[in-house]
C-alpha cells in the first residue's frame, strides 16, 4: 500500500474522485432563476407569485449519482477520513437529488435536509435584529457597475495571487447569475450588479478573502474535498465571511438586518407562506421592496431553498466559539464546518495536512484584530452594531 503522508493512495483516490464530482457542477448557480429583471417587475405590476426559469442542467445528475454508487467509500482504511468522506458522499448525493427535482415539491424537504429548519433561537436572534437595529437611510451611493467591480475584485485576489501564484481562481461578468457569487473557487458577478462603494472592501473580504481564500488553500492540501468543502461547510463558510464583514468595520445595520431578514424569510417559507406573503411580512419589518423581492426569490428558488437562514446561524456559531476562547486558525486549512475542526486538526497534527498556504490579509491590520480580540464583550447579534474594540 503507498502511503502518502498518513493516508493511503487508495484513500486518496477517494477523495479526489468526491472532489471531482463536486467540481463538475455548479450547485447555486443551476438553482438560481435567470431573467430576475423581468421576473421583480411582472411581481412589482402584478403582485402574484413568480414563475423563474432555469438554465437547463449541463449535465445528467444521474450520471454523477451513479458514479458516486460505484465508488469504494466504504472502503477508506483512515477512520478519520472514512467519516469526513462518508459525510461528503451523503451531501453531494443529496445536492444532486435537489438538482434533479427543482422546481418540484420534493425540493423542499432536501433543503431542509441539507441545511436544517431555523430554530427557534435563531428565528428569535433574527427578529431582535430586526426589532432593535435602527433602519439605516437609503444608500445614495457612490455605485459600481459589474465591470468596475470586476476590476477591484481582480487587484483584490492578485495581492493574495502575489504571494501564491498558482491560485487557480477567476472572476467573471457571468450571464444568467445573480448577483456575486463564488463558485467552484471562481468569482461569478452578474451583468446587472450595483455595488455600493461603501459595502466594497466588506464584500471583497467575504468573497476573496474567505470564500475564494479557504478554495485556494484547500486545493493546495493533500484532501482535495478541503477545497469544495467538507459536508456542511456553509454554515462556518458564511459565518466566517460575515465575520470578516465585522472585522474589517464593514458589518453595516443594513447588512445585519439583510441576514436577519433572510431567517424570517426561510422560516415563513418553510411553513408554507406564498412568496408575495413572505414578501410583504418582511416589508413591514422595515426591508426595501427592491431588497425583499431578492430575498423572497433566494429563499423560493427551485421549490424552496432553506440555506439563507446559515449566514446568521454560522455567524453566531463563531462568535460563541470565539467567547469561549477558541480561535480561527484550523478554519483557514479550507472548506469545512466548525463541528468537524476537531477531525481536521487531529490530521494536521499527524502530518497529513499542510499549514495554510494564505490567511486573510485584514488579520494583519490593528482595527481587526482589536475588533477580534473585543467580540466577548458582544452580548448578542445586534450588539455588533456600534460595538467598539
Amino acid at each position: 500500500m503507498t502511503i502518502t503522508g498518513t493516508l493511503s493512495a487508495e484513500d486518496l483516490a477517494v477523495d479526489r474522485e468526491l472532489a471531482d464530482i463536486a467540481r463538475d457542477f455548479r450547485f447555486l448557480l443551476d438553482l438560481t432563476p435567470i431573467d430576475l429583471v423581468g421576473t421583480r417587475e411582472t411581481f412589482d405590476a402584478t403582485g402574484r407569485t413568480p414563475k423563474f426559469e432555469y438554465r437547463p442542467l449541463e449535465d445528467d445528475p444521474g450520471v454523477a449519482v451513479r458514479r458516486l454508487d460505484d465508488m469504494p467509500v466504504d472502503a477508506v482504511h483512515d477512520p478519520i477520513l472514512a467519516s469526513l468522506l462518508l459525510g461528503k458522499h451523503r451531501e453531494l448525493r443529496l445536492q444532486l437529488e435537489m438538482l434533479d427535482c427543482r422546481g418540484s415539491e420534493d425540493f423542499l424537504p432536501l433543503s431542509l435536509e441539507l441545511y436544517g429548519a431555523v430554530t427557534p433561537s435563531l428565528l428569535a436572534e433574527a427578529e431582535n435584529i430586526l426589532a432593535t437595529v435602527a433602519k439605516p437611510e437609503p444608500d445614495n451611493g457612490p455605485w459600481l457597475d459589474a465591470e468596475t467591480f470586476v476590476q477591484a475584485a481582480q487587484a483584490e485576489l492578485d495581492r493574495y495571487r502575489s504571494l501564491a501564484p498558482d491560485i487557480e481562481c477567476h472572476i467573471e461578468v457571468r450571464e444568467g447569475s445573480t448577483g456575486v457569487m463564488v463558485s467552484n473557487g471562481d468569482l461569478l458577478v452578474a451583468p446587472t450588479v450595483r455595488i455600493a462603494v461603501s459595502r466594497l472592501d466588506a464584500l471583497l473580504h467575504h468573497e476573496i478573502g474567505t470564500h475564494i481564500l479557504t478554495y485556494a488553500n484547500g486545493a493546495n492540501q493533500p484532501l482535495h474535498v478541503l477545497a469544495t468543502g467538507l459536508a456542511g461547510h456553509d454554515e462556518t463558510q458564511e459565518g466566517l465571511a460575515v465575520l470578516a464583514e465585522y472585522l474589517v468595520g464593514g458589518l453595516t445595520p443594513g447588512r445585519l438586518r439583510e441576514l436577519a431578514a433572510r431567517v424570517v424569510a426561510v422560516h415563513e417559507m418553510a411553513n408554507g407562506a406564498a412568496f408575495p406573503d413572505v414578501h410583504d411580512r418582511i416589508v413591514a419589518a422595515g426591508i426595501s421592496r427592491h431588497q425583499a423581492f431578492t430575498i423572497t426569490m433566494r429563499v423560493f428558488r427551485s421549490g424552496g431553498l432553506t440555506k439563507d437562514a446559515v449566514y446568521l446561524r454560522g455567524l453566531h456559531e463563531l462568535v460563541t466559539h470565539l467567547v469561549a476562547g477558541g480561535d480561527l486558525d484550523l478554519l483557514w486549512l479550507g472548506k469545512m464546518p466548525l463541528t468537524a475542526a476537531p477531525l481536521v486538526a487531529e490530521l494536521h497534527r499527524r502530518g497529513a495536512l499542510t499549514d495554510p498556504l494564505l490567511r486573510p490579509r485584514y488579520l494583519d491590520e490593528p482595527a481587526a484584530q482589536a475588533r477580534l480580540a473585543s467580540l466577548h464583550k458582544v452580548s448578542s447579534l445586534a450588539a455588533l452594531i456600534g460595538a467598539t474594540p
